[in-house]
């Protein structure tokens, strides 16, 4: 293998060459990331997961028909979010009544 150079140092040279990104010469992207930076790359993912900050969502248990859940599952992912967007456009024209 001596004298054959890996694939990155080849499109590395090429980019040098054609200017298609700003080279400093320096090798500061070449070092390992400390623990320190890897952790803090992690957290910073981590906040970005999730639920967003202020979305209150109430779990609980409710019985559907059969084939209206079926509806909804057919529909792909994101089945719960349609399903709670109906629910709220019917509120829109209906007013929810107790029954004793």
């Amino acid at each position: 293998m001596s004298g054959l150079k890996t694939t990155s140092q080849t499109d590395l040279a090429r980019l040098r060459a054609t200017g298609d990104f700003a080279w400093d010469g320096t090798d500061e992207g070449d070092r390992p990331l400390s623990r320190e930076e890897m952790q803090a790359g992690i957290d910073a993912h981590r906040k970005k997961r999730g639920r967003p900050v202020g979305a209150l969502k109430e779990s609980t248990t409710i019985r559907f028909d059969r084939d209206v859940l079926e509806m909804f599952r057919a529909s792909g992912p994101g089945w719960q979010t349609r399903m709670n967007a109906a629910l709220r456009d019917w509120l829109k024209t209906h007013s929810p009544t107790r029954r004793s």
